[in-house]
This record gives structure tokens, sequence and C-alpha cells, in this order.
């Protein structure tokens, strides 16, 4: 069995500390329990939703066959969270139908997967217990002995509610089996609280959007559909591929389906009322909570935050906004931001991570952006010019070596460097290198770089041939 995590989503109802880059699985905020598959530094400290997911499949011992679906604009923050993982890579953020048609390709053709293995596919954002991947890797057994073409798992619902849709099983079946799988009717969608009752009366489960099938009938879909079945022609052409979901592409239309029951722990942490519960820590980050009550402080800004006499309050400041929030209320966030539409101020990048410290634009129309540089040791920014704007780096702690129009120069704490528009420049961390960057230009933004080399031997083999 192959293991397809989809990692999509922006997580807005997470502002301001989820971004289009950093989603909210890859927020550092939940216990560390069960992360025994991690190394021994990650964990004793917070760990992300991608990271505890990771450490689960060790432990049930399906990660050596698990991949990672994700954007282009993820795969840094994964490598770096997660370390050197197979990640298939989506040319741009669409929706799950795409997403998965794109990985069962993908491991057809790239990953040699044969025709009749199965695959299970899950999303990355749940909190749930180990006995979920259990019976998750049960499922290929539910297929073979349901003779049936899908394969899906189902929460036994705790209450009636509209946020989750909902799968309809024969209740006949239901009530005479022993319980291990049973023949699914039909589907809806977030229905009302009164007619969520109704369904939970009738042996409905709550869809927690894992499925599982032979890449072959996968195949047979898409070939049904008309789309190519070669992947670099899936690549080429997945813009065009409708933005709809699986369940509603694939799975709403398929009649052979069986939908295994799991009563254990299964948690969408999609609010800031959901993800506190999960949180080790009431404050995270410089400042004090006084006389407060189920009040969750994060702060990410280098200034302290004071809370006193809170309750039932989130409180999260990042260099992408401030939210002060009763916790339930909260749960609407999503709606009150949709308006924003502003870069990520902080960003997770496979060589370490930056911060925005401050942006000016000045009267003359030059703007001045300000950011705070972490390189991790032995990591290096590619080799790369800019059209339109100059930059001054102030090295504040570290050391390193800088490549500059095919010259290598060392650099340590202390060190101002310019570099001009269109300067080819790298530089890359030999110990933990923490420094300034001020952008000037007419216009500056991550579109205006250049890169010629990627790798450091490349921009030392160029800097060699350039001083000869």
């Amino acid at each position: 069995m192959r293991i397809v995590l989809l990692s999509g989503g922006s997580g807005k109802r997470l502002w301001p500390m989820s971004n289009d880059s950093r989603s909210k699985q890859f927020l550092k905020v939940l216990k560390p329990e069960g992360q025994s598959a991690l190394s021994d530094s990650l964990s004793q400290a917070p760990v992300s939703m991608l990271q505890r997911v990771w450490g689960q499949l060790a432990q049930v011992g399906l990660q050596s066959a698990s991949y990672v679906c994700a954007s282009r604009a993820q795969q840094d923050i994964i490598l770096s969270q997660l370390g050197e993982v197979p990640v298939i890579e989506e040319p741009t953020r669409r929706d799950t139908f795409p997403a998965i048609a794109l990985a069962c390709t993908y491991l057809r053709q790239r990953a040699g997967a044969a025709a009749d293995e199965v695959v299970a596919v899950l999303p990355v954002d749940h909190y749930v217990d180990d006995e979920y991947f259990v019976r998750i890797a049960g499922l290929e057994q539910v297929l073979k002995e349901a003779e049936a073409d899908l394969a899906l798992l189902g929460v036994e619902p705790t209450e009636a509610t509209s946020k989750f849709g909902y799968i309809r099983v024969e209740q006949a079946s239901r009530h005479a089996s022993s319980g291990s799988w049973w023949p699914v009717v039909g589907f809806e969608e977030k229905p009302n609280p009164q007619r969520a009752a109704q369904l939970i009366k009738e042996g409905a489960l709550w869809n927690c959007g894992v499925f599982c099938f032979r890449l072959g009938y996968l195949e047979q879909v898409l070939t049904a559909k008309g789309y190519p079945m070669n992947y670099p022609d899936l690549v080429q052409q997945f813009a065009e591929l409708p933005k709809r979901s699986f369940d509603y592409e694939v799975v709403e239309q398929a009649t052979a389906i069986a939908v295994s029951p799991y009563q254990g722990m299964w948690e969408d942490l999609g609010t800031w009322g959901a993800l506190s519960g999960k949180m080790d820590d009431t404050l995270v980050g410089p400042g004090e909570a006084v006389s407060c009550e189920n009040t969750h402080v994060v702060n990410e800004l280098g200034i302290p935050v004071v809370t006193m006499g809170l309750q039932n309050t989130m409180v999260v400041a990042t260099p992408d906004g401030i939210l002060v929030a009763d916790k339930e209320a909260s749960a609407g966030l999503k709606e009150v931001i949709s308006s924003y539409d502003s870069r990520p101020m902080c960003e997770e990048r496979l060589w370490g991570s930056y911060r925005v410290l401050d942006y000016q634009k000045l009267d003359d129309g030059t703007e001045v952006l300000t950011k705070w540089i972490e390189l991790n040791p032995g990591h290096h920014l590619s080799y790369q010019k800019h059209a339109w704007r100059s930059e001054v780096w102030t090295i504040v702690a570290g050391e390193g070596e800088m490549a500059m129009d095919g010259r290598l120069l060392g650099v340590a704490a202390g060190d101002v460097i310019r570099v001009y528009a269109e300067q080819w420049h790298a530089i890359r961390a030999m110990t933990p290198m923490k420094l300034v960057e001020v952008q000037r230009g007419t216009v500056l933004t991550e579109e205006d770089i250049v890169r010629r080399y990627m790798t450091w031997p490349e921009i030392e083999q160029h800097c060699k041939m350039v001083v000869r």
C-alpha cells in the first residue's frame, strides 16, 4: 500500500499565524506526544500537524511508502520540517481531484507502482491517534472483501453538526455485520443540525476525507474523462483540470463503495478554538498572562504581549497581523479577513526562515523592505540577481561565505555588504547565521529574482572559472 498525504489549503481560519505559504499544517504549536519517530530535538519542542502525522506513520510502519502531495510554494517548508521526504509537486493550487489525479499518475510512472497496487489518500491536517492509521492500513482488506472500487474511512459521529459531510450506509448491513465495513448508499454535504441528527439515527458516518482504491481504477476514471495518463502531460495540463473535489468528481459517481467505521480520536483543528485545546503552553513568546482563564497567547513579535483578566480568548500576534478574539467567535475569522491580500510577512524555507520587520514607501515612490533572516548551518541562498532593487546585508551573528560577481568572500558578524541591482550574489552559512536585509527599489516582489545556480558546488566552480 502507498500513502499520499494531501497538504493543501491556506488555513485562513488560523490567521494571522497561517498564511498562503505557512498553512495550518505547518504551525508548530502542538504537544509533541507520540513523536519518537522524529529527531530528539523535534521531540522536545512543539510540533506541527505535518510532523505529528509523519511520526505516526512511522509508528504503524507506513512511513516508508508515504508521499506528500503539495504545491510548489510549500515544498521548502515540508523538507525543512521532515527532512528529505518524497514530495509530489502540484504546479498550482487547485482542489483534491486534480491533486489526487496527479499523485496517482506520479506513483504509476515515476515511483514504479503497479496498476493493482492500493493507494490510500488522506488529509495531513487532522488530529488523530495511531489507531486511525491502523484502520487506514486495513482498507486494503476492505477493498478485497467488499469487491469495491473505493473504500472510505468514516468517523462515528459524536454530535449532530453541520461542520462535516456524512456518509450514508445500508442500515440493514450495519446492524447485521460485524462492523468491519458497510456498503455506502449515498452522501450528504454539511446538512443542517436537524437533518444531521436524522442521518446519525440512520447510521451515517462523518466523511473524514480518506479514500482508498487501486491505481488501475483511477486510471480508468481518468481515461473515461479524457485526461492524459502520461505524467509530464498531466503536469502540463494541470491548470486545465476541473477545480473540484475528489468526492464530487469521483466518489459520488462511483457505484461500488464500502466504508470502514472508525471510533477513535479524530479532530479537525481548523479554528483557534479547536487548535488551542491541543497546545502544550498557554503562552508562547515574550509576555505575560495575568489572571486569565482558558486563554492562549501566541506571540511571534519581538515585543512583549501582556494579557490581564481575559476568559476564553485567543490572542495571536505575528508580523502578518494581530488577532484578539473570543475562541468561539474565532470560527468565523475566514469571512472577516477574506478581503485581505497581502504578502506573507514570515516564511520557513529549506535554508532557514525570514521575517519582515518593516515596510515603507517613500514620497518619491521608492519602496524599502527590512527583513530578519536566519540561515541554517550548511545551507545557502541561490546564486541570483535582481532587476529592480538593491540590498544591504548586515551580518548580526555567525560566519559564512559570500559569492558576488564570481568572487568568494568570507563574512562574519559585524560585516555589511552592499548588493546592487543586476549583481549576482549568494551567501552560505558555516555556523548559524543571522542577518538583516534591507531591500530598496521601485518594485519589491519575490518575482524579481533571476537564479543561475542552485547548489554551492556549482557556485564555487563558477567563481573559480571567473577568477582564472
